[in-house]
C-alpha cells in the first residue's frame, strides 16, 4: 500500500515554490511544504506574500499537479514577536490552502512563549490555519515534553506538537511521551533518519537538522518504535536535505526518497 505522503521543502530548498511543486509531483508525493521564511540569513525563503507573480505561478502549480499544501514555515516565536506582522503570510497560506503553521521556539520567557503562541493561533484560525510548534535540542524547548507543556500552557484548542524524528532522537525524549499524548495535538510528523552517535555539540545538530540527513531506514534512529507510539494515519512529511546528492539531480533525488521511503512505510 502506497502512503500519502508531503515532501517538505527543505528537502530541495534551492527550489523556488513552482519548481518544488512539480518535482514533488512527479515524484510520486501528494502534497508539499513551503517555507515562505527564511530561517536563516544564508538559506532561502520564498516570500510569495511580497511576490504575486511567484504566488501566481505556485497556486498554477498546484492546480495542475493536484498537489496540496501541507504547511506553510517558519515562524520564529522571539521575545519581540508581533502576530499582526504576519498577516500577509496568513493569507497567502489561506490562499495555498495550507493547514498547518510550522512554528519554533525562540524565546527563553516560556511564559510569554506560550502566550505569543496562544495569540498566534487565535489569529491564524481566523485564515483556517493551525499552529504547530517544533522543538529543537539546541534551543529553550529541546524536547517533546517541553514542547507539549508550553502547548498545554497556551490554553488554546487549535495548536499542535511538531515531531521532527531527528530532533526526537537527539533530544532524548521518551516514547512513553509520546504513547501517552491526545492524538490531536499530533497532526502530522517529519520523517527522516540519521546516525546515533551522542553526545552531540551543538554544531552537529544544526549541521545535520540542516542539510545532512538520511531517507528512513538508512540510518540508526529507532523510527518503528516511534512510529509504533503515534497514530497509525498520522500524516507524513518526509523532510530529508541530503548531505551528498552524488550529481543527481533534484527530481532523481525526490524519487529516491518517495521510493524508499514508500518501502520502509510498507515493511
Amino acid at each position: 500500500m502506497t502512503r500519502a505522503l508531503s515532501l517538505a521543502h527543505l528537502t530541495l530548498l534551492e527550489l523556488p515554490p513552482p519548481e518544488f511543486i512539480s518535482v514533488a509531483a512527479q515524484a510520486g508525493f501528494d502534497a508539499v511544504g513551503l517555507r515562505l521564511i527564511a530561517v536563516t540569513e544564508t538559506t532561502a525563503g520564498y516570500a510569495l506574500m511580497d511576490d504575486p507573480q511567484m504566488l501566481r505561478d505556485t497556486l498554477r502549480a498546484l492546480k495542475q499537479t493536484g498537489l496540496r499544501v501541507n504547511d506553510i514555515e517558519f515562524v520564529r516565536l522571539t521575545p519581540a514577536f508581533d502576530p499582526q506582522k504576519l498577516i500577509g503570510f496568513l493569507q497567502t497560506g489561506a490562499e495555498l490552502g495550507a493547514k498547518y503553521i510550522v512554528t519554533a521556539p525562540y524565546d527563553p520567557d516560556l511564559g510569554r512563549l506560550a502566550d505569543n503562541l496562544a495569540g498566534f493561533a487565535d489569529l491564524a484560525a481566523g485564515f483556517g490555519l493551525k499552529p504547530v510548534l517544533e522543538f529543537f535540542p539546541w534551543t529553550n524547548v529541546p524536547d517533546f515534553q517541553t514542547a507539549l507543556q508550553i502547548v498545554q500552557a497556551s490554553g488554546a484548542s487549535n495548536i499542535g506538537v511538531l515531531v521532527d524524528t531527528l530532533h526526537f532522537d537527539r533530544s532524548g525524549s521518551l516514547l512513553s511521551d509520546l504513547a501517552a499524548t491526545d492524538p490531536a495535538l499530533l497532526p502530522f510528523i517529519h520523517l527522516c533518519d540519521a546516525p546515533v552517535h551522542p553526545p552531540y555539540t551543538q554544531e552537529a545538530l544544526l549541521h545535520t537538522a540542516r542539510g545532512a540527513r538520511l531517507i528512513a531506514g538508512q540510518g540508526a534512529i529507532a523510527l518503528r518504535d516511534i512510529l509504533a507510539q503515534l497514530p497509525q494515519d498520522i500524516a507524513i512529511a518526509v523532510e530529508v536535505p541530503l548531505e551528498h546528492r552524488a550529481g543527481l539531480s533534484a527530481q532523481a533525488v525526490a524519487q529516491a526518497i518517495f521510493d524508499h521511503t514508500q518501502a520502509y512505510l510498507r515493511t
